[in-house]
Parts: structure tokens; C-alpha cells; sequence
């Protein structure tokens, strides 16, 4: 639940769990509903299917925002930084002035999650490519798959 003068944060992956609630839902559809009205507005006849300018200086947010939309879960971490659910990582690219973003699908030790990724990695592509992303998948360190992200060129 966001607190009154807080704003929305949609979840990344690196912080607590984030409660599955009504509340919580009607905010990420707020926030989503916001995201494709500011692209109508500004993006002319592109309309909804073009990343609007806020959404380029601010990419690991707005790329959040769509994958939580979609319903894909987010990862989660304790106070320790552990990881206590699986899910969605995203985060700003190696170079993010390149304006890049990543996906990763992480869990706790023993989760299954790097037997997943490879199909869960899709999902996330399937819901941000509509909304004029470009998803990569690569292999990473440790043979790790991950999703770049980017605007289109």
C-alpha cells in the first residue's frame, strides 16, 4: 500500500514482497492506466505503442511497471538482501546512460527459478514488446539467461 504522500513504486524485484491485495492492484492499474494515457498524449499518432519520453530517462521503473501490470510476479528480498520469492529482476542495464534495461528471473536458492527463465524470460517479453520495448534474450555469467531491454530505434 502506498502511504498518502508517497508516490506509487511499482516492484523491481530488489526489494520486499509486495502484497498481492485489492488495493495494491488497483494501484498498478492507476499507475499502468497513467502510463498509457501520458503515451497518447504525447506521442501523437504513435499513440500507446511508443515509450513516452519519462518513461526513456526512468527505464527500470516504467519496464516494472509494465511487467507488474501484466501480472507477472516480482522477485523479492529480506532485510538481508536474500532472496525470498520468485520472480521478475529488473534493473538498470551495464551502461545505463545506453538506455538499457534488464529482466532477470530470480529465486531463493532451490527454487527452480534457473529451470524457469528461459520461459518466464518470454512472458516478460510477450507483455513489454506489445508496448514498443525490444526484448533480447541473452546468456549471461553462469549461463544465466536475461532480457535487455531498450526503446525502439
Amino acid at each position: 500500500m502506498t502511504e498518502p504522500g508517497q508516490a506509487f513504486e511499482p516492484a523491481t524485484g530488489d526489494g520486499p514482497p509486495v502484497p498481492a491485495t485489492a488495493e495494491r492492484a488497483r494501484e498498478v492499474r492507476t499507475a499502468y492506466e497513467g502510463l498509457l494515457q501520458i503515451r497518447r498524449l504525447v506521442n501523437g499518432g504513435a499513440g500507446e505503442g511508443v515509450p513516452a519520453p519519462w518513461e526513456l530517462r526512468q527505464l527500470p521503473r516504467a519496464v516494472a511497471l509494465a511487467l507488474e501490470a501484466a501480472g507477472l510476479p516480482p522477485s523479492a528480498v529480506d532485510g538481508e538482501g536474500r532472496r525470498t520469492r520468485t520472480g521478475y529482476r529488473v534493473s538498470a542495464g551495464p551502461e545505463p546512460a545506453a538506455g538499457r534495461a534488464e529482466v532477470s528471473w530470480l529465486g531463493p536458492p532451490g527454487s527452480g527459478a534457473a529451470q524457469e527463465e528461459q520461459d518466464r524470460l518470454t512472458a516478460c517479453a510477450a507483455a513489454l514488446e506489445p508496448l514498443g520495448w525490444v526484448c533480447l534474450l541473452y546468456r549471461g555469467p553462469r549461463r544465466r539467461r536475461f532480457l535487455e531491454v531498450e526503446p525502439p530505434r
